[in-house]
């Protein structure tokens, strides 16, 4: 398995989407220009030249019922994007070694949303956190990966999310001097 962050967010210019346009297949391109900002259109792009850039690999993907994208046969991979950072996980194994990835800026979040997709653990820990907003942001990309990685999304109740037991570990990194941080889920 190998993940790859991107957070050099400045390069983000008009000549880039063109540019990343040239480089990614029709279909990506088309599903990239949907954004209506440049910001948008350019994370995505870059998200998938991230995908070509680790596997080599230039074909259109497949999607899952959930919309996970997949390469039958191929590599499994996951992808993500926020306003720090875009982030790209592979696993070469095939389909058969699912990974999930989730990068999110770090910002503060409302009690109810904290009550809404944390269990009382998970509260208690963000409560006695001395950043909740870390604390917060590292749980939500955890439970993120992990369910890209099962390629359900989120349709799980959040709450018991990371209390699934399965062959699946977990990586977490948080750089705070960027302001995100990004988790990996990965077959063991």
């Amino acid at each position: 398995m190998q993940y790859r962050v991107f957070d050099d967010m400045s390069v983000c210019t008009a000549e880039d989407v063109d540019r990343l346009q040239k480089v990614v297949s029709s279909g990506r391109k088309s599903y990239a220009m949907r954004y209506k900002h440049l910001f948008g259109q350019w994370t995505a792009l870059k998200a998938w030249e991230m995908v070509y850039e680790l596997t080599g690999m230039r074909q259109d993907w497949s999607v899952g019922q959930y919309g996970k994208p997949f390469v039958r046969g191929g590599v499994s991979f996951s992808i993500s994007h926020c306003k720090r950072g875009v982030a790209v996980a592979i696993d070469e194994r095939g389909e058969l070694y699912p990974v999930g990835i989730d990068i999110e800026s770090i910002r503060s979040v409302d009690q109810a949303l904290i009550e809404r997709t944390m269990n009382d653990k998970e509260q208690e820990e963000i409560a006695k956190s001395p950043n909740p907003s870390v604390a917060f942001t590292r749980l939500w990309t955890q439970k993120e990966a992990l369910l890209k990685y099962k390629g359900t999304g989120i349709i799980d109740d959040l709450k018991q999310v990371l209390m699934d037991v399965g062959d699946w570990q977990m990586e977490t990194i948080v750089n705070e001097n960027k302001g995100y941080i990004v988790s990996i889920c990965s077959h063991e």
